[in-house]
């Protein structure tokens, strides 16, 4: 990377070493720890409103509902990361901004979703399980967020010179 360079092709070459390689950005390979726990939560949480012990099924979503947290926290230093590769005023920062922003207010909520769980105990908890489908849906609107940062604007994606390789 050198100072040469658009900020559209600065966007595409990570930061640092942490944010992973050209062309294979870390970020939306840690996401999926997060999303995948908290759509397993909401499943745990869907099975525990069928069956007469729903204590597992609680404990259970509990215990993914702070993975995801823990997951998320990680993930979120590589996404800033790849944030700060982005250059101020344009509509791709703005875009990248509401994403970021969007993530941590659904780990707020999976935090609060956490909470009311613990209070709960082994039972299930109607407040955790509504802040839960909130959360999934805040991080539904931010998944497509990202989308539009790297399908649309090519943030953290290979330059065309780069995948014309794997058209010859």
């Amino acid at each position: 990377m050198n100072d040469e360079q658009t900020p559209m092709q600065r966007a595409k070459h990570p930061r640092n070493i942490i944010a992973g390689p050209y062309g294979h950005p870390f970020h939306g390979l840690l996401i999926t720890v997060p999303v995948g726990s908290w759509v397993a939560a909401l499943i745990f949480d869907i099975v525990a409103l069928t069956v007469g012990d729903q204590g597992p099924y609680a404990v259970g979503s509990r215990t993914l509902v702070a993975i995801g947290v823990i997951g998320a926290l990680i993930a979120a230093v590589v996404g800033f990361i790849d944030l700060s590769g982005i250059q101020t005023g344009t509509k791709a920062r703005r875009v990248a901004l509401t994403h970021m922003t969007a993530n941590l207010v659904a780990v707020v909520v999976f935090v609060l979703s956490f909470i009311l769980r613990v209070v709960a105990g082994e039972h299930f908890s109607v407040p955790g399980f509504v802040a839960t489908i909130v959360g999934i849906a805040i991080i539904g609107l931010s998944g497509f967020l990202g989308g539009e940062l790297v399908y649309r604007y090519g943030v953290r994606v290979a330059d065309e010179t780069t995948q014309e390789r794997g058209y010859r």
